[in-house]
């Protein structure tokens, strides 16, 4: 008896982990400025959202998002695309975030998320970590980062049926 009661909670637990986080959750972030901004008022709510958890000790993140900066302008003219980097830097390595963003040349915001309060509520436990929505359904994720795999986002996109 005890062991279909622990079986029907582990199914339980696992049907639950699956349905949910389908939407993106309403929570505080931080501009790199310092400015407060809700999360679902950062993503883009008519189109599509590419978020890319990462951060500066990332060497797959960086290149990731390079590869991306490189493809947007393109994307953007076939698709409505807003990208978010959400850096998840602790108070320790934070101070390395405006000085790694100052030269590059990403043409998308950078947004904060010290307390790493965003990653969690997303459920994201490796980084890359990478999230597309349409409006503020979550349509795709993946974890890690080869070179190319951009394109994958990008088809992901385009084959979405609004």
């Amino acid at each position: 008896m005890l062991k279909k009661i622990i079986i029907s909670c582990i199914l339980s637990l696992i049907a639950y982990s699956s349905s949910s986080q389908k939407f993106i959750p309403d929570l505080g972030l931080k501009t790199l400025n310092g400015e407060s901004i809700r999360s679902v008022e950062a993503i883009n709510q008519n189109g599509f959202t590419i978020i890319s958890f990462w951060a500066t000790w990332c060497i797959p993140c960086i290149n990731e998002l390079d590869a991306i900066n490189e493809v947007i302008s393109v994307w953007s003219e076939k698709e409505d695309i807003t990208v978010l980097a959400i850096s998840t830097d602790d108070s320790r390595s934070k101070k390395r975030v405006k000085p790694l963003i100052n030269g590059k040349d990403w043409v998308f915001d950078v947004i904060s998320d010290t307390n790493q309060d965003f990653k969690r509520a997303m459920g994201v436990v490796g980084i890359p970590h990478t999230i597309v929505t349409y409006k503020s359904e979550i349509i795709h994720r993946r974890i890690g980062y080869t070179p190319g795999e951009e394109e994958d986002l990008f088809d992901v996109i385009s084959n979405h049926k609004k």
